[in-house]
């Protein structure tokens, strides 16, 4: 394009072009976001080089090859919803979000945020596995089918109370809706990204799968380190303290928490107390 064609093509710009340009550029800015660190980034980056291999044949006359490419071309788009089915519904589902009333509406109250602290507080200093899924935007409900249903008042006592080793629903994961308890022993989806650290257990990864198909918050107390984890958006944050849980939730789910005060462990060996500082 010669420097006159492209100053005639900026003085027919206006505010309307600016802004499909914008819009453009924030869709593919958020696309790039959903593929980022994901197996389908890998994929993307396999059919892109099909695609300058097309052209490159053709280039270089190579017939046999732009003909083969040729013929498989018009498939890479069914290709591209099978093998992308999942990050697909994903952005389906974020696009569907309610609006922020109802999200305000449906998030649990501060103190149902002090119980699921307190009770990962205590379950990660003495080792025993836990995971807790928030509901945030996207309903969890398909997943919360898949265990035992609840529908009880969110509180400490029961919190410790199913992820007790010797109860019959440690297993699997809780799911917190509102200011209710939903289910417990769900099966979540596990994550199969490649990217994700070998030594991470089954709990962890499940962690990382209900967030990529979710909006969902998920909370992970280790049994093998103690340590304390949260996955959103398909990553995992991990090794996180308690004042950290604290201002990620308060981040995340639009509640104000304040910091804990930990209190000096007892000589008789009892998990030190926990209390929100003034």
């Amino acid at each position: 394009m010669h420097s006159a064609d492209f100053m005639q093509a900026l003085r027919q710009l206006n505010w309307l072009a600016g802004l499909d340009i914008l819009l453009v550029a924030w869709v593919i800015y958020h696309c790039l976001l959903l593929l980022r660190g994901t197996r389908a980034s890998q994929v993307l980056w396999g059919l892109l080089l099909l695609v300058l291999a097309f052209y490159a044949s053709e280039w270089s006359g190579l017939a046999t090859i732009h003909w083969l490419l040729s013929l498989a071309l018009p498939y890479f788009f069914i290709a591209i919803i099978v093998l992308f089915q999942a990050e697909i519904r994903q952005g389906l589902a974020l696009i569907g979000r309610r609006p922020l009333a109802l999200r305000l509406f449906h998030a649990p109250g501060s103190d149902n945020y002090e119980d699921i602290v307190l009770a990962i507080h205590y379950l990660s200093a003495r080792s025993i596995g836990a995971l807790i899924v928030i509901e945030r935007n996207t309903g969890l409900r398909t997943y919360a089918e898949s265990g035992v249903a609840l529908d009880a008042r969110l509180n400490y006592d029961l919190l410790l109370a199913l992820f007790n080793p010797a109860a019959p629903l440690h297993d699997g994961a809780v799911l917190v809706r509102g200011t209710r308890l939903a289910a417990a022993a769900c099966f979540l989806p596990i994550s199969t990204n490649p990217a994700i650290s070998s030594h991470l257990g089954t709990r962890h990864r499940a962690a990382i799968g209900i967030t990529e198909e979710t909006d969902a918050v998920a909370i992970v107390a280790s049994e093998d380190r103690g340590t304390i984890s949260l996955a959103v958006g398909g990553r995992l944050e991990t090794d996180i303290s308690l004042d950290q849980l604290r201002a990620r939730l308060s981040q995340l789910c639009g509640q104000y928490l304040p910091p804990l005060e930990i209190q000096p462990a007892p000589e008789s060996g009892h998990l030190p107390a926990a209390r929100p500082r003034a």
